[in-house]
């Protein structure tokens, strides 16, 4: 019998950690490397997701740079993305530890992703997240199936883009019945669709990863959709993984009493060293550890919410459209008087609840439709861009004063 040297014998275990070996043309044997990456990363999230997930699409541009993954079991919800490949930054907060469980839970299933699909208004006469005469509280919230546990139909995919649909009936707090068809396309852009979108020149120096989502409901039952049985809006919601360095920044129209269509108060009142109203933008800290929320009325909101992580040197945008004029659910918790004054653009920030446990942490930037009476057979439509990029801190801080009209300089120890 041959002995190995020591060095023989390194170079073998080497091999066997490092490489698989697979059967190929003519029978040759071909090594596959084994690379792992780190927590945080791009790769790390896509391979813990092609585990755990049975359903999905991976968009990726001819560079490989920029990619999102793309969830069926989940609505079409694009969990996570990157602008430097599979060694970048993981966009998406992923919640690792609901998923490789494998189990639903009744209420809620916070799964993460970094967009994913919605419907409104969620409390109020109007509401879809609570049964005719329950009270509006936590221990009475549910989520509908189909925005939560259902997997969505994937209709068809590319290298850029994927389509999916799904039918569902849903019940309004005043008994209302909707027979609804869903869709919803995601399609990765360039940085030059990004340029023309935002009228802005994107410096070299800065890497993006960006997407359109083309969402769509349509009634499909016999009766039409009126304001006063109770209206849809889709509603897109985004899930991100915060740092003590984060602020979410919210330019708004100037107006008189802008403070005033500004709600503050979704589950209490937000301190005020964490929620700063000034110039007409407001900066919000998400860091993932107090919970609130705000809201801005579709009288004042602009079209466009942003966040920055100094930690991470990360710049996120949404982009979408506001009617001034449309009629926006209202989704606070209780009976409302005025069911269409609610909001365009929100953003929350995860934390304890009153007994000590959290969903998260994670933070959301969202927006949402107005809502349209619709006939059987009609439909409306609803797009949102997402953008995240990192680069040079004095590129990004000029790209922010440009399109925000902020220097992150004044914010930066908020």
């Amino acid at each position: 019998m041959k002995v190995l040297n020591s060095g023989n014998a390194i170079l073998l275990m080497l091999l066997v950690l490092l490489s698989a070996s697979c059967n190929g043309p003519g029978g040759q044997t071909q090594a596959k490397t084994i690379i792992t990456f780190p927590k945080g990363s791009y790769g790390h999230d896509a391979d813990f997701l092609k585990k755990t997930t049975a359903g999905f699409v991976e968009l990726s541009a001819a560079n490989g740079q920029s990619k999102i993954f793309i969830s069926s079991d989940y609505q079409g919800r694009v969990m996570t993305s990157t602008a430097s490949g599979d060694s970048g930054t993981s966009f998406g907060w992923i919640n690792y530890g609901l998923l490789e469980s494998g189990k639903k839970k009744a209420q809620f299933n916070p799964v993460g992703g970094e967009e994913r699909f919605w419907l409104g208004p969620e409390g109020g006469q109007f509401g879809l997240y609570f049964k005719k005469g329950d009270s509006f509280n936590i221990a009475h919230w549910q989520v509908p199936a189909v925005i939560d546990s259902v997997a969505f139909d994937l209709v068809s995919s590319s290298a850029s883009s994927a389509v999916f649909a799904k039918h569902a009936t849903l019940v309004n707090y005043s008994g209302a019945v909707f027979q609804v068809d869903i869709k919803r396309a995601v399609s990765l852009l360039d940085k030059d669709s990004v340029s023309r979108f935002l009228h802005i020149a994107i410096p070299e120096d800065i890497r993006l990863v960006a997407y359109s989502s083309a969402n769509q409901i349509t009634n499909t039952g016999d009766l039409a959709w009126k304001k006063e049985q109770g209206l849809l809006s889709m509603w897109l919601l985004g899930m991100m993984t915060p740092s003590d360095q984060t602020i979410v920044i919210i330019p708004f129209h100037p107006a008189t009493d802008a403070r005033s269509l500004i709600t503050d108060n979704y589950f209490g009142k937000i301190p005020p060293d964490r929620l700063v109203v000034k110039d007409s933008i407001l900066y919000f800290k998400c860091d993932g550890k107090s919970r609130g929320k705000i809201g801005i009325s579709p009288q004042i909101a602009g079209s466009i919410a942003a966040s920055f992580d100094f930690k991470k040197n990360v710049l996120s945008l949404i982009a979408f459209p506001v009617e001034p004029n449309g009629r926006y659910v209202n989704s606070k918790w209780e009976m409302q008087k005025q069911p269409y004054r609610g909001d365009v653009v929100n953003s929350y920030n995860d934390g304890p609840l009153a007994d000590g446990t959290q969903m998260g942490p994670f933070y959301e930037i969202e927006s949402s439709s107005d809502a349209k009476e619709l006939n059987p057979g009609q439909s409306a439509g609803y797009r949102q861009m997402t953008c995240h990029l990192q680069g040079s801190y004095e590129s990004l801080r000029e790209l922010t004063r440009k399109l925000l009209g902020v220097d992150l300089e004044n914010i930066k120890k908020m």
